[in-house]
């Protein structure tokens, strides 16, 4: 079995972290397929990279390559906006991470784009599907779990970017509402939850641009005991803040209605346990292969004051190579 239901799933992670081996585990969206194997048992076309923790070799490009897009049209993008709008109004969400799929294609397989891309967060799991993440979801260090909300994202040669980023009224709303989900989330497991950095901004490639991204660092403090029951930890913090929205669980059932494509793996989760400590990341700029067709996830968060052309736009952007 390479996947187990969300009832299995978690209870293997359970088992595999209070035997203290060293695993890989990857988590769908709606929790209802978890892959968890120990590391010396990993099949031979599943790769990862979580910063500097990896399992495949450094390697540069020397061939150009080709890439193109086919999003979706501004007026479907629209629709599905503007319903999403009438839920906000309704009271039923106050944030949602809008999210599309954009056939694309390139000279290059999926696994010479896995190789190629630059991330902190890699994954590229049987020809299937990979992702190459900025965004952390967790980590745990000693008994302290931090995780790293990614909302706000702005061309950077802009004038101005990063002072507009942070001083864009719309865009401190949605950074504000995430913060104070996942400072709730980390409640629930933790103690001593703090924001220890709000609003700070990095850089990133995305194909021939760079983009400014805005995060914070939230922490709280777990129990002694918490390698003897990752599993559920996890399940009671998941699906992500950041790509499902607030309040998690009528925003998650407004997505699977308004959203024309079943999620699957993108913005799920993956992570490794090395025995010790956890690092996990979103799986967010994320490709999938069905019947030899590419398609490309992406999508950003939509709150009452967004402006459908600019969030359009944020979706199309985000649906690129940040190949080497």
């Amino acid at each position: 079995m390479i996947w187990f239901n969300k009832e299995n799933g978690f209870e293997q992670i359970n088992t595999l972290s209070q035997q203290r081996t060293p695993f890989l585990f990857i988590i769908s969206f709606d929790g209802e397929k978890i892959f968890a194997k120990p590391l010396d048992a990993l099949d031979d076309d599943i790769f990862y990279k979580l910063e500097d923790w990896r399992n495949y070799p450094v390697q540069k490009r020397t061939e150009t390559f080709t890439f193109s897009r086919s999003p979706v049209d501004f007026k479907t993008y629209k629709k599905a906006l503007d319903n999403v709008l009438e839920e906000i109004r309704s009271g039923n969400t106050y944030l949602l991470n809008l999210t599309f799929r954009t056939p694309i294609e390139s000279s290059f397989t999926l696994k010479e784009i896995f190789t190629y891309a630059r991330a902190k967060f890699k994954l590229y799991f049987k020809d299937e599907f990979i992702c190459f993440s900025p965004e952390r979801f967790v980590e745990i260090e000693g008994n302290t779990i931090a995780t790293y909300p990614m909302k706000g994202t702005i061309d950077a040669h802009l004038p101005n970017a990063q002072e507009s980023i942070l001083a864009d009224t719309k865009e401190m709303a949605e950074h504000v509402m995430i913060v104070d989900l996942m400072r709730n989330d980390l409640g629930i497991i933790g103690s001593e939850v703090k924001v220890e950095k709000f609003r700070y901004v990095e850089k990133i490639k995305a194909g021939e641009k760079e983009l400014l991204q805005v995060s914070s660092k939230i922490t709280a403090t777990l129990g002694a005991d918490w390698r003897d029951h990752l599993g559920t930890l996890l399940s009671q913090i998941l699906p992500a803040g950041s790509i499902s929205g607030t309040p998690k669980k009528s925003t998650v059932n407004i997505i699977q209605h308004v959203e024309d494509f079943e999620r699957g793996f993108y913005t799920g989760v993956f992570g490794i346990f090395d025995g010790k400590s956890l690092r996990s990341g979103v799986m967010i700029r994320f490709i999938e292969k069905e019947n030899d067709t590419l398609f490309y996830k992406s999508g950003g968060g939509i709150t009452i004051d967004s402006d459908a052309r600019s969030e359009y736009e944020e979706l199309i952007d985000k649906i690129y190579l940040p190949l080497q």
